[in-house]
């Protein structure tokens, strides 16, 4: 059968499941839940199951916090220009739109601020020259900088001997030295006692934006009124759903499901989600976020910052479109270029080698990473894919679960112009002629450090529970344990010996051949259950001989014309 592991989350203390049983008053697989997500009394349960925005930390907990309002504040009573710098990714464009909804709300007289966001292949990542001269020359004296800034003590610097000052809001971990900016905000910082480590770089500005509201006596509401695009930064970013984000994704869903922004009710609609469907954090990860990047990857992002400002339903149409057909763009080439991947591992005969390496000159430069996470989907072990860029050699890594693919390409740094990023995902530079060393090298360095069971993907399950436990009421306290995302995943079970329904078993799905399954499940004593499975229809003539297998799935209430019925959406079948 498949070949995915089933890792089993560590189980709970016991004794905190039986109390959170008596004090919150829920079943047993609801308490081992709560206990798996480190919530081990009333109070925490009351605070994790009930949000509140009153739960935010004070913002003038962070370090520099003070000197940057008070800065902000003087720019404004000045009428200084203010440029709002972000990154041109998500996170970086909802946090532009952010500060500039925020302070076109607050200030509707004052058109002294503007946005700039850095063309990705031209300028690249972070605080640019290009950026600084361009605010030097058309008079700003204040740049606020999102979601990036933190390595970029050289280029503040740059920008004080054009006389103008920095505010840094990023969210990524600091270098040796911190920027001297006016302000650097990132609760990242070593000497920064903020209690939330894991903002989002847009989260980061919500703080920033807090803090003036505090220190003017600017209604919270009028802030509260942008928290849809802080959940979007969040869900995309991919950072932890806990604590402060927690609150933060719980209140931003609830404004994009109830009254989002223009431009983001246009791009719900035209991703082709229903008015009256719910929206969840997976949806905006995979429904909103590869249209909002496909800006920046095909064109410039200044359009998806556009489509979030836009201030008519004619605008709002009019970017959406636009970065709607980047985004089908973005699909065409990296559908394209990962056939032409996959192709090349096969020509090369490196099935079995412990990692992917490889580069053509040709290939744009803007999915790179998506097409090294889709090769990671067939051979599972670290992954680079590189393209000619700018002279040189430039590409994206992604990792397996729980290797570091960022120290391993530092082992191989002798080999490299330039690398940043983290465990999971980077990027690096290199010369042309190093690019043989660097590949042998890259694939010695995993060979020496991979465990054989991270070049196996697996699926971390909850608990084993039997169907007979798995009821409308269980399925109803599930959803509110949402929003799901890392740290708060959707729960996922395993249960053993269930047998499908013969007759039941039918291929579904608009694919020539169909490829998903959709199938009943009982299990002795139990009440049918449907299920869907995608991408397992090579399964159905097994599932239709009645031998007994183990499934592992979500549990989930499936709404149709008005009928409400449970339905287990599988991950694996394991015999």
């Amino acid at each position: 059968m498949s070949g995915i592991r089933w890792l089993y989350r560590p189980e709970p203390n016991p004794v905190v499941v039986k109390n959170l049983m008596k004090e919150v008053g829920v079943e047993e697989t609801i308490a081992y839940l709560l206990a798996q997500r480190g919530i081990s009394n009333f109070e925490e349960a009351r605070l994790f199951f009930r949000p509140k925005l009153e739960h935010l930390h004070n913002p003038f907990l962070m370090k520099d916090m003070e000197k940057a309002v008070l800065r902000l504040e003087q720019a404004f009573e000045n009428n200084e220009k203010i440029l709002i710098y972000g990154d041109y990714d998500v996170d970086g464009t909802t946090s532009v739109a952010l500060l500039y909804q925020f302070f076109k709300r607050i200030f509707p007289d004052k058109r002294n601020f503007d946005f700039y966001i850095p063309d990705r292949y031209k300028e690249g990542y972070g605080i640019s020259k290009q950026g600084i001269d361009y605010a030097k020359t058309h008079g700003f004296t204040l740049m606020i900088a999102l979601d990036c800034g933190i390595k970029s003590v050289e280029l503040v610097n740059y920008a004080k001997t054009q006389g103008i000052d920095f505010i840094i809001c990023d969210h990524h971990l600091p270098g040796a030295e911190i920027p001297q900016a006016i302000a650097v905000l990132d609760p990242k910082r070593p000497d920064c006692q903020y209690p939330y480590k894991e903002l989002s770089g847009c989260g980061v500005g919500f703080k920033l934006l807090q803090a003036f509201s505090l220190h003017k006596n600017i209604p919270f509401e009028v802030l509260h009124q942008f928290l849809d695009l802080v959940a979007v930064s969040i869900a995309c970013d991919i950072v932890p759903i806990t604590g402060e984000n927690r609150v933060l994704a719980f209140y931003g869903l609830h404004k994009i499901n109830t009254k989002p922004l223009r431009g983001l009710r246009k791009l719900r609609e035209i991703a082709g989600f229903a008015e009256d469907k719910e929206m969840s954090i997976n949806n905006l990860v995979f429904g909103l976020g590869p249209r909002i990047n496909a800006a920046g990857r095909i064109e410039h992002a200044r359009d998806a910052v556009r489509v979030l400002l836009a201030e008519s339903e004619a605008e709002a149409q009019h970017f959406a479109k636009i970065i709607h057909e980047h985004n089908k763009d973005r699909r065409e080439l990296d559908k394209s270029i990962t056939q032409e991947a996959l192709q090349m591992i096969e020509a090369h005969g490196l099935q079995n080698a412990k990692t992917t390496v490889l580069f053509k000159p040709n290939w744009h430069k803007g999915v790179i990473g998506i097409v090294a996470s889709r090769c990671i989907e067939h051979y599972h072990r670290p992954t680079i894919i590189l393209t000619q860029s700018n002279g040189k050699i430039a590409g994206s890594a992604r990792s397996v679960h729980d290797f570091d693919v960022y120290e391993a390409i530092e082992a191989c740094a002798d080999l490299l112009e330039q690398y940043g990023g983290h465990k999971h995902a980077a990027g690096l530079t290199l010369k042309a002629e190093n690019l043989k060393l660097f590949q042998e090298k890259f694939e010695q360095v995993v060979a020496s450090r991979i465990k054989p069971e991270q070049l196996v993907p697996h699926l971390e399950v909850d608990r084993k529970i039997t169907l007979r436990e798995a009821t409308d009421k269980l399925a109803r306290i599930l959803n509110q344990l949402a929003p799901f995302g890392p740290g708060n995943m959707q729960p996922l079970f395993v249960t053993e010996s269930v047998k499908a329904i013969p007759e039941t078993v039918t291929l579904v799905g608009k694919d020539d051949p169909k490829i998903h399954l959709k199938f009943k499940v009982k299990q002795e004593n139990s009440a049918e259950f449907d299920c869907i499975a995608f991408g397992m229809g090579h399964l159905a003539e097994q599932l239709r001989t009645g031998k007994p297998f183990h499934i592992c799935y979500h549990l989930e209430e499936n709404h149709f014309r008005d009928t409400t019925t449970l339905q287990l959406r599988i991950k694996d079948i394991k015999y």
